[in-house]
């Protein structure tokens, strides 16, 4: 569909990012502490990977992008994410020794959705969840890779939560009101995200944050959020309007094809070490400091 006018929501969620400035605040600062804590689990950094699905092996390397980027997090001490796949695929990412969480689409075969959790689960998950800004497509529901997709109400996912001890999570949140659902329905993080762009106009994840976070106070829910997170400049925006975590996504895939593990690792490094140098630069020694006081819109 065409416009005449900025449609593409990744442009538009770029220039939101950056016209967010950062004061700073020096004096009686310290060396940051980037560790956070998540579901009971200490990790390193806020700085998650990507929920990627269907890498293949790069540069003639034994190993699939998708195993590469799982050690690079196991290495780094990040939560992992991975996406579609099959069940053999994601014994191989277990397999890593990466704490990972399996995110499921939201198949019209629901009996795959409860497999492919329950799997998960049986393999050693750190967590599950669904994508459900794959339920639609522009001709209905969406077809991914030849699997149809369906609605999911809230009875399924309820029914989906209910059925694990792993902390749930719902990816493709853009709504106050669709965070409070989720909530409800006993999810443990959402992922606020508009899968690059899939929704013309897409309102940017960081413009929603605060909101979101409002929302949810009180609420035991982790905010997480994608779309455009490419250095530690932006991670540390996120968390600054609410967000507990931050995936980085396609700003991960050069480093990755280039390097594998060793590259993903350095770039997992690079987005770190910025976010504790503007942290530290900000006044901020620990993430669950951090607050939107430094920031200004342009």
């Amino acid at each position: 569909m065409a416009y005449d006018r900025i449609s593409d929501a990744n442009e538009i969620t770029a220039r939101y990012m950056d016209s967010i400035l950062i004061k700073e605040r020096l004096i009686d600062s310290v060396v940051a502490d980037t560790g956070v804590e998540l579901f009971g689990e200490r990790f390193a950094s806020p700085v998650m990977t990507p929920a990627f699905s269907h890498l293949k092996q790069m540069g003639g390397r034994e190993l699939t992008g998708l195993e590469e980027y799982s050690l690079a997090a196991k290495n780094m001490n990040i939560l992992n994410f991975v996406g579609m796949m099959e069940n053999d695929m994601f014994q191989r990412i277990i397999d890593t020794g990466a704490k990972t969480v399996r995110i499921v689409k939201p198949y019209a075969d629901n009996a795959k959705v409860k497999d492919q959790m329950k799997f998960a689960e049986d393999a050693g998950a750190f967590g599950i969840g669904m994508d459900i800004d794959h339920i639609f497509g522009n001709e209905g529901l969406d077809v991914v890779i030849g699997e149809q997709m369906a609605v999911q109400t809230s009875d399924m996912i309820r029914s989906y939560v209910e059925s694990t001890s792993l902390p749930f999570v719902i990816k493709g949140v853009l709504s106050e009101e669709e965070a409070v659902k989720c909530a409800d329905l006993g999810a443990k993080a959402i992922i606020v995200s508009h899968h690059h762009g899939r929704l013309p106009y897409a309102v940017p994840p960081m413009m929603v944050l605060p909101g979101i976070r409002k929302a949810l106070e009180g609420r035991d829910v982790k905010i997480i959020v994608d779309c455009g997170i490419s250095s530690g400049a932006d991670v540390y925006k996120c968390l600054a309007l609410g967000a507990d975590a931050a995936a980085v996504g396609r700003s991960m895939l050069p480093s990755l094809e280039e390097g594998g593990t060793q590259g993903v690792q350095k770039f997992l490094e690079d987005v770190n070490n910025e976010l504790r140098f503007i942290m530290s630069c900000t006044g901020f020694a620990r993430v669950d400091e951090i607050d939107d006081r430094c920031l200004v819109k342009c």
